[in-house]
């Protein structure tokens, strides 16, 4: 199986597995966690499962929730009261110990929001997601105020980080988050702890969120090429 068949079967399974009639559900974002919102749509209209209600992580996210006919909620919404049964979502990288890092698409603070929030939540990636640690090969998105570029970029920089603004395609100037923020990308020297990490970025004046969730206490599963989906077992 090619890469978009991965994603494809995991998207899929998942939805299949984990999805029963009653349940709130955080509808991730990404070219991965897309085909479980497709499914999850699919189900809904066989009858298989019935009153379902959703918490979309971004507008790419409500939009396929929408094509779907998946009913959508905030999370201030009094049926969903902040709190959800299950959240299927995507990630850039897994480490070896189950934490993650997200927000290649730009959607990490309603994403983390949800995924804080759910009882369960179940990560599908492909196996080249897999690595030993976070930030090295893949960068780890900040979202920003961007009042606040300069001197979040100046202290990041201190600590010995390269920082790139991340910078729109077909569109001038920088990517804006459906929250009206900037996302500085950011690339660690080396191995870090990666919770302290999350913790310390959070501590600085103008950032708003950091795309490690180390807290999510996901349960992952990883796509192979002979079709298989497969539980990936921390290192914890």
């Amino acid at each position: 199986m090619d890469g978009d068949q991965i994603k494809q079967l995991l998207g899929r399974t998942v939805a299949e597995r984990f999805v029963t009639s009653g349940m709130k559900i955080g509808l991730g974002t990404g070219s991965t966690a897309v085909w479980a919102i497709r499914r999850i749509g699919e189900l809904l209209a066989a009858g298989t499962i019935s009153e379902i209600v959703g918490v979309p992580t971004s507008s790419q996210s409500e939009v396929e929730a929408q094509a779907g006919r998946i009913p959508l909620r905030s999370m201030n919404d009094p049926e969903i009261a902040g709190e959800l049964d299950l959240t299927i979502d995507g990630a850039d990288e897994v480490d070896a110990a189950g934490n993650l890092t997200k927000g290649g698409g730009g959607a990490l603070l309603i994403e983390k929001v949800v995924a804080y929030a759910s009882r369960r939540v179940v990560i599908i990636v492909g196996r080249d997601k897999l690595v030993d640690h976070l930030g090295l090969k893949y960068p780890i998105p900040i979202e920003v105020i961007p009042s606040a570029r300069v001197p979040v970029t100046r202290a990041l920089e201190k600590m010995g980080i390269a920082v790139q603004l991340r910078m729109a395609v077909k569109k001038m100037g920088a990517v804006i988050t459906d929250n009206g923020n900037v996302l500085l990308d950011v690339s660690l020297p080396a191995p870090t702890d990666i919770a302290a990490f999350e913790r310390e970025v959070n501590t600085i004046p103008g950032v708003v969120e950091n795309g490690i969730f180390s807290r999510a206490n996901a349960e992952i599963y990883y796509g192979t090429e002979d079709g298989e989906v497969v539980a990936f077992k921390p290192a914890r």
